[in-house]
């Protein structure tokens, strides 16, 4: 799941119960940044033992964000013996990731496969009726009276984080112990900034990518590729382009959420593209009804 929909408030969840039901239980629970940075100073002060120890005789290991083990391949090698220690002890690994675990770029094969052996669930946006619930709850333990459509109007305009969900509800909560009752106009103005940020982030670099690979036909995972094939490489042009057009990110950050290609690649893309649009009638109508398709679906 993406950011602030509440992983590692699972994981904490997951950690508290086990250790409600079994006090004697070792239960770890550490972000794969972390784990790194422990496992570099293990290295550098001669204690890779006792780091050994820490985790694998864990009996519930629970590591968080574990894509940032992409790329760091001493720490990929260390925490791949760490998995299988566990899993021959029978013990349990939960780990969470912002996309599934085939999507994780410059993750080695032999972990991919052994994070596929698990269960795998996405955490999504909460509905309207969830969110207002959850602001219902939070404003309860605020202890301040929040009337009910101050909450409908907040669940409405913000979907994208539970975290950001929260951040809005406190600052209006803030106000009316201030001042007293609030209108609907004077929550819209206080909170008028991450409304727009809101409006902005409907429309992802990730769901564009999504909708031009269905487009055409494409695996998401080829967007951030360096494969080169005509179709693929037209493909992750356009939705360069059209991240470029509907996000108004920089090339700098499409560029990352593209494989780390560079700005001027970006750049490339989206002249290449607009070009293409003014010699290819069929082409410019096709990224047309792209565009309208994302904008629906945002």
């Amino acid at each position: 799941g993406g950011s602030g929909l509440g992983k590692t408030h699972l994981m904490h969840a997951i950690g508290a119960e086990v250790r409600s039901k079994k006090p004697r239980a070792k239960v770890v629970y550490i972000t794969s940044e972390e784990f790194t940075n422990q496992f570099i100073a293990a290295l550098q002060t001669h204690s890779i033992a006792k780091f050994r120890k820490r985790f694998r005789q864990a009996d519930v290991l629970l590591i968080d964000d574990v894509h940032f083990l992409a790329g760091k391949e001493r720490s990929q090698e260390e925490f791949f013996h760490t998995f299988n220690t566990l899993l021959d002890s029978h013990k349990q690994i939960v780990l969470s990731s912002d996309r599934p675990p085939a999507e994780i770029k410059d993750l080695e094969n032999r972990l991919v496969t052994r994070f596929e052996w698990g269960h795998t669930t996405e955490i999504t946006r909460p509905d309207e009726e969830t969110r207002v619930a959850i602001l219902q709850r939070r404003a309860e333990s605020l202890e301040v009276e929040v009337p009910r459509y101050l909450l409908e109007f907040i669940a409405a305009g913000i979907c994208s984080s539970v975290r950001r969900l929260q951040g809005a509800l406190i600052r209006v909560a803030s106000w009316i112990s201030l001042h007293g009752p609030m209108s609907i106009e004077q929550a819209e103005e206080i909170l008028r900034d991450m409304l727009q940020q809101e409006a902005r982030n409907g429309m992802s670099i990730d769901l564009i990518q999504r909708g031009v690979a269905a487009n055409f036909d494409i695996r998401l995972a080829d967007m951030v590729s360096r494969k080169r094939p005509a179709g693929i490489a037209l493909a992750r042009q356009i939705a360069m382009y059209l991240a470029r057009e509907l996000t108004g990110e920089s090339y700098q950050e499409i560029g990352q959420a593209f494989g780390g290609r560079d700005h001027g690649t970006v750049m490339h893309a989206c002249r290449t593209t607009e070009k293409r649009m003014a010699d290819d009638n069929a082409l410019k109508h096709r990224i047309a009804a792209i565009k309208t398709q994302l904008e629906r679906g945002a």
